[in-house]
């Protein structure tokens, strides 16, 4: 096992990450590429570095990790790459304006490239989380909790409340998902999107 600490919004980290990857597995099969989420606010409240450095993470960090794996995954035969985005690629989150804004732009990336690298046996595809129980998630939930003026629990029933399966999901579930759309057993699926939400997604599509 090799673990590589590597900011991806800096194109230096992310080549950190590909040499050391090649140099101790000698390739590369496989990437989910996924980044932590952007802070919280409304969308005139962030000045233009906020928005760049939004952009460098979330858009840039994924397009970086693709173009140095790719040509390893070409040189084997393919692979596959899972792209992880955000419920907001779907229908805008309140207080989320960054992710609202830049997370679609990763949805359209992997529906781009999986046709860009179809004929290199490379298969891309798109993971849709909602309520995942997370770090991350607990921090949004005291967020919203402290701007409502209410406590944490309250917050977080009245969430798992609007969520037909009526509760958060684990991170293992979302992880099989994940482990699923990299497998062979998705061999013929690419350019898909998969909501691991427990039905909380309203869109038809």
């Amino acid at each position: 096992m090799l673990a590589v600490a590597a900011d991806l919004a800096i194109a230096d980290a992310a080549a950190a990450w590909h040499r050391a990857t090649i140099d101790t597995l000698g390739g590369v099969d496989l990437v989910f590429a996924n980044t932590g989420g952007p802070p919280a606010g409304a969308a005139l409240a962030f000045d233009d570095d906020a928005w760049r450095q939004a952009f460098d993470s979330l858009v840039l960090g994924a397009v970086r990790i693709v173009r140095l794996a790719a040509p390893s995954m070409r040189s084997r035969g393919g692979g596959a790459i899972v792209m992880s985005t955000s419920s907001s690629v779907k229908q805008p989150i309140a207080n989320l304006a960054l992710s609202n804004v830049l997370r679609p732009s990763v949805a359209a990336l992997a529906k781009t490239l999986s046709a860009e690298l179809a004929p290199d046996r490379i298969r891309v595809n798109h993971l849709v989380p909602g309520r995942i129980d997370t770090a991350r998630l607990r921090a949004l939930d005291a967020a919203n909790a402290a701007r409502a003026g209410v406590a944490v629990e309250v917050e977080r029933s009245r969430s798992a409340a609007a969520i037909p399966l009526g509760r958060y999901g684990a991170p293992e579930e979302f992880g099989r998902a994940a482990a699923f759309l990299l497998s062979d057993a998705a061999s013929y699926i690419t350019g898909a999107t998969l909501q691991v939400d427990g039905g909380l997604i309203l869109a038809a599509l």
